[in-house]
């Protein structure tokens, strides 16, 4: 299968080489200094991969392994926008609308008060029901992956406050496009999101077995602060396999390069229309203003999926010379995806250690601004 992205210079594609050198002995000097074991990162632009590397381990115990350019990142939060665009390509087509009431299409979900929750609601985190749980056994039981959504209980009004939803949006966005879809959410963003565009050795939620040598160990930094210890959550076949909605996928840097390179042109990537331009400047638009999340501590500026850096002082993750209207997401402690439709640059930053604030963030900042600065 060949990759969406062909390759160009920076200088051919109007980045600036200096600038990215900088990027990469910069993430060079964090994994030297043992800030975290490996990371891999990619810069395209207008449809062209200008940078892709691949720097350190992806295992480290029983022995070491060098990541290569086919080893696959946990995501994390960032497969929030790859679920949400599944969710983009049933509107699309005129199953749903962002404003459709979730219980119309997910019977019993207006269970403990949950009736009036829109689709617009749950993908902006304003749903209320931010801390509810999925027992593992629901990632191959879908139906009491349906059950335990629709026994979802409120914590607050709908709509009365920004509050990260970890995980529990995309559970029931999982759940709602199974019962529009009639198929396995994992099936139904690989067949109408991820293979479409050319992404399907690259991109997964939900593991093939035949894939798992490719991924990464997940790590921490050790009490003491001097190593990195492997994770016992996300470091199995069953949690790879499983796909979790708001946290469970995996890819490579240039596969969500590309996937943001999609976005960043209305909807297409090689020449595949996968949306219109109308429905990625919706889903790409600022819904929540300035009001502060009360998980982050800072306005987030949230889209239907990603969010955007606007123009307030703090920004988690996008940099803080981005453009406003540059979106993406973040995974927890150890990644970045966004995208500049201003430059048409996209980038994505993914590493294998959760590690803690301020450096983390502080990190963040350092290495996207890197990437704005490199753009003419």
């Amino acid at each position: 299968m060949s990759f969406p992205l062909t390759t160009a210079t920076p200088a051919s594609l109007g980045l600036d080489e200096r600038a990215l050198d900088r990027l990469h002995e910069t993430i060079t000097h964090h994994i030297a200094g043992g800030r975290y074991p490996a990371a891999q990162f990619a810069v395209a632009r207008h449809g062209k991969l200008a940078l892709f590397a691949t720097v350190g381990d992806a295992r480290l115990d029983p022995r070491r392994e060098p990541a290569r350019a086919n080893t696959l990142w946990l995501l994390y939060s960032n497969t929030k926008v790859v679920t949400a665009s599944a969710v983009w390509t049933l509107v699309e087509r005129g199953a749903l609308a962002f404003t459709d009431r979730i219980a119309a299409h997910l019977p019993g979900f207006e269970a403990n008060g949950k009736g009036d929750i829109t689709v617009l609601q749950l993908l902006t985190h304003q749903a209320g029901f931010p801390n509810s749980t999925m027992p593992p056994g629901a990632w191959e039981d879908h139906e009491l992956l349906r059950r335990t959504v629709c026994n979802f209980s409120l914590e607050w009004t709908p709509g009365s406050r920004v509050h990260y939803h970890g995980l529990t949006a995309h559970w029931t966005a999982a759940a709602l496009i199974e019962a529009i879809a009639k198929s396995d959410y994992r099936a139904y963003i690989r067949e109408n999101v991820i293979e479409p565009l050319g992404l399907g050795d690259e991109l997964y939620v939900g593991a093939p077995d035949a894939a798992h040598g490719r991924c990464v160990d997940m790590h921490e930094p050790s009490p003491e602060g001097t190593r990195h210890v492997k994770r016992s959550e996300e470091n199995t076949e069953a949690f790879r396999r499983a796909g979790v909605p708001g946290g469970g996928g995996f890819a490579t840097a240039r596969a969500m390069a590309a996937f943001y390179q999609m976005l960043v042109a209305g909807g297409t990537l090689n020449g595949v229309r996968l949306f219109s331009p109308r429905l990625v400047q919706y889903v790409t638009r600022n819904v929540t203003g300035d009001r502060v999340d009360a998980y982050m501590g800072m306005p987030m500026h949230r889209g239907i999926g990603p969010h955007l850096r606007g123009t307030t002082d703090t920004i988690r993750g996008l940099g803080s010379l981005a453009s406003p209207r540059t979106f993406g997401h973040g995974g927890v402690g150890s990644s970045y995806c966004w995208a500049d439709p201003d430059s048409g640059v996209s980038f994505a930053y993914l590493t294998n250690s959760r590690v803690p604030d301020p450096w983390h963030s502080e990190r963040m900042d350092t290495i996207s601004n890197l990437v704005h600065s490199a753009i003419d």
